[in-house]
């Protein structure tokens, strides 16, 4: 009984206890399981926030070389709301790193973010904090407009050109796009879970050494395309001729209208040529200055028609194996420099060559009339349309005379507004009084405040029906836009007259007429974007403000050219410095190079330069420093590169915007040296280097030569591009990264058999 009473007992104790443990070890479990789950959760939050702090230092190297890069290839919205990344061509910033994986901010990220407020990074995209080692061109872009942002702000577009649409967001779009990126980081917190969206990054990150970019893919295949160029001549009508983008009869045959002269307007190929211009037969060396001034070799421009349409007014004359120019012109038959005597002593404030020193001639023929103003210390820049008067504008240039081909048609002219001293037009054929006077109108934009436009034309001194109608419109237009006629004179000698008009220097005229016509343009209207913008008959007011570009006349040459402008005062310069400073500096680099270097070191014969081009002037610092030798400098300010040449007009020097992706306006074989001073590293961003290069071939003369400086990668592709083409490379030097390279142009062409090789290669 007692063993049945204990045992009966024991086993309602063991029951009991078995029931305690059952139930104290699902407890266990399920705390165990807890704390297992909550750590899988927080282990990936820790370990992206490890893998933002220790990719921080690549991300700061990577912004600092490839991103730069590749920032005006890519879409900025795309960058700010992108939360994956394939590989590490883009890597996440840090802060939205955690952020975003984590789900909400960590006290770290607001930290930093307070210090980047406070610092005035808060609002910085992606890679702006590591920009401050970039190049002087990425610099300036933050700094002031390019000519493609003013043109494209202009024209009212909102269509992007990479880096320039980048520069140039407003405030409206970079907040709405801050909105878009707020919410499509909410709606990628939702698609991506905290723990998932951490694994994806964590992936990203530790696998992208096994893949490639695609812009590292696309400029390796052009560095392989660059050393396996084989060039070939090119199949154009215009033969040795050839400008593309006034050639470019696919294009002209498809236009709607002529009216205006759309077909002697600028009208470039899809594609960039990548082919080298032909050589007249017999082509020679050209004549040295001054001599070119009165006859050039037959054989490097064989065109007779000029010369039998205009011979009687000493245009142009047949003689031998020379093609001569005695110096005249319709108004002036006598000879040029009695004219431009004949003008100063008809209106003496004129002063050629002190206040007077850089002009526009319109309507130039073989530019004899800029061609002797050479001999009064006068830049003249002249321009004439690829029209029926066949090859005057190369028969200028190849005289060694400055001039471009160009119309007025339904485009602003290439250059600033208020830059010119004073234009010119004799006989030019250009109806200034019809359509409201938009052509002269836009001479109106081109004028310096206070300066004079030189109208040498029938209507001034005829009476026939045709011509007396027109002086009444003309004195209407000019009276109008409140241009204020100084006098009137008769050359007696040539039998011509001429009407001298000024341009007001202050907008007291515009505010007492009594009809606004021609209207004042808007505020907005930027006088200064010039590329590819239409033409609207309008007046831009007068600047009076003095610490202003235009409403003081610049020093008188020579001092001019090293003057700092007063109006510069304000502004920061292009390499980071107050811009008189950078202004200075840069003068003085130049003169200092030039010197040392250009004139004495490269083994270049001066004696046969006579046209340059700076294909990227800055302050114009290259062309100021050549002032005292017997040659004229293009100043080429690309329309992605700051807007500098209304500088260099005040400095008295000329130049023109240009985009190096296209075909310059200029006849092949024109200039005998092109510099280019850090343009070529920029440039293969946007275009072909090899279209470019064939570009350089077509308007260089043969024995020409080509200075080129930029960082060693970029130096290396051209100097293989020119060995293909069997140029000479004179020099090559190499100093921290940068390089020089100097080469003159050989006279070699593809012969058929190449072409043809080429062709089936």
């Amino acid at each position: 009984m007692a063993m049945g009473k204990y045992s009966r007992v024991d086993g309602k104790k063991s029951s009991g206890y078995g029931l305690t443990i059952t139930i104290v070890l699902f407890v266990s479990l399920c705390l165990v399981g807890a704390w297992m789950f909550m750590s899988s959760w927080s282990a990936p939050t820790e370990s992206v926030d490890f893998s933002a702090t220790e990719t921080t230092k690549d991300v700061e190297t990577t912004t600092k070389s490839d991103f730069t890069d590749k920032e005006n290839d890519r879409d900025s919205k795309s960058e700010e709301t992108e939360v994956v990344t394939e590989s590490n061509e883009e890597k996440p910033d840090p802060e939205k790193s955690s952020e975003e994986n984590s789900g909400e901010k960590t006290e770290q990220v607001e930290e930093k973010k307070e210090f980047d407020d406070k610092n005035g990074d808060g609002d910085r995209k992606d890679g702006e904090g590591e920009k401050d080692t970039e190049s002087e061109s990425d610099e300036a872009k933050q700094k002031e407009k390019t000519q493609l942002e003013e043109s494209s702000e202009e024209n009212k577009s909102e269509d992007g050109n990479g880096t320039e649409e980048n520069a140039g967001e407003s405030e409206e779009n970079t907040e709405k796009k801050s909105e878009e990126t707020e919410e499509s980081t909410e709606k990628s917190k939702d698609v991506f879970p905290a723990g998932d969206q951490a694994e994806i990054t964590k992936e990203s990150s530790t696998g992208s050494g096994a893949w490639s970019t695609q812009l590292v893919e696309s400029q390796n295949e052009k560095k392989a395309q660059v050393s396996s160029i084989k060039w070939k001549v090119c199949n154009v009508t215009a033969g040795p001729d050839y400008i593309p983008c006034l050639d470019n009869w696919e294009a002209i045959r498809k236009l709607h209208s002529t009216k205006h002269y759309e077909h002697r307007e600028r009208h470039c190929p899809e594609e960039s040529p990548r082919c080298l211009v032909s050589l007249p037969e017999g082509y020679k060396r050209s004549i040295k200055w001054p001599k070119s001034r009165e006859k050039i070799w037959y054989n490097n421009i064989p065109h007779t028609k000029l010369a039998e349409v205009k011979g009687h007014q000493n245009w142009v004359k047949m003689s031998g194996e020379y093609l001569t120019f005695p110096g005249g012109g319709t108004q002036f038959k006598n000879g040029a420099l009695h004219y431009i005597d004949f003008l100063q002593q008809s209106y003496p404030d004129i002063a050629w060559g002190n206040r007077t020193r850089v002009i526009l001639d319109v309507g130039c023929g073989v530019a004899s009339f800029g061609g002797y103003l050479f001999d009064r210390d006068v830049l003249a820049l002249s321009f004439a349309p690829k029209d029926e008067h066949e090859a005057q504008v190369q028969f200028a240039l190849e005289r060694g005379i400055p001039a471009m081909s160009n119309v007025m048609g339904t485009k602003r002219l290439p250059f600033p507004g208020s830059v010119f001293d004073l234009i010119h037009c004799a006989r030019c054929r250009v109806p200034w009084h019809i359509e409201g006077g938009k052509l002269l109108l836009e001479l109106n934009r081109a004028l310096r405040p206070g300066g004079f436009f030189v109208w040498s034309a029938t209507p001034v001194y005829r009476k026939t029906e045709e011509d007396v109608g027109i002086w009444k419109a003309m004195s209407e237009l000019t009276k109008a836009m409140c241009w204020k006629l100084m006098t009137i004179k008769k050359d007696e000698l040539n039998e011509v007259g001429a009407a001298i008009y000024q341009k007001p220097m202050s907008n007291k005229c515009y505010n007492k007429r009594s009809q606004n016509e021609p209207p004042l343009c808007k505020d907005s209207d930027d006088q200064n974007a010039a590329w590819n913008v239409p033409l609207e008959a309008c007046m831009h007011k007068v600047t009076e403000d003095s610490s202003k570009r235009g409403a003081v006349w610049p020093e008188n040459w020579p001092e001019r050219v090293e003057t700092a402008p007063q109006w510069l005062d304000s502004q920061e310069g292009v390499y980071g410095k107050p811009a008189q400073e950078d202004f200075t500096a840069d003068h003085k680099r130049w003169k200092s190079i030039v010197s040392k270097s250009y004139l004495n070191g490269m083994g270049i014969d001066w004696s046969y330069v006579r046209n340059v081009m700076d294909m990227r002037a800055v302050y114009g610092g290259f062309a100021a420093a050549l002032k005292d030798m017997k040659l004229w400098v293009m100043n080429v300010v690309p329309i992605d590169s700051p807007d500098t040449l209304p500088i260099i007009y005040e400095r008295g020097l000329f130049g023109i915007y240009h985009d190096w992706c296209e075909s310059f306006s200029t006849y092949p074989r024109t200039y005998d040296l092109l510099h280019a001073d850090h343009l070529f590293s920029a440039l293969k961003k946007r275009c072909s280097l090899v279209s470019v290069m064939a570009e350089v071939d077509r308007i260089l003369r043969p024995q020409g030569t080509f200075i080129v400086r930029d960082d060693m990668e970029t130096i290396g592709e051209i100097e293989k591009m020119v060995k293909s083409m069997k140029w000479n490379v004179r020099m090559t030097h190499s100093k921290d990264g940068e390089g020089l390279l100097s080469v003159q142009k050989s006279w070699w062409r593809p012969t058929e058999a190449e072409t043809i090789k080429s062709a089936i290669a």
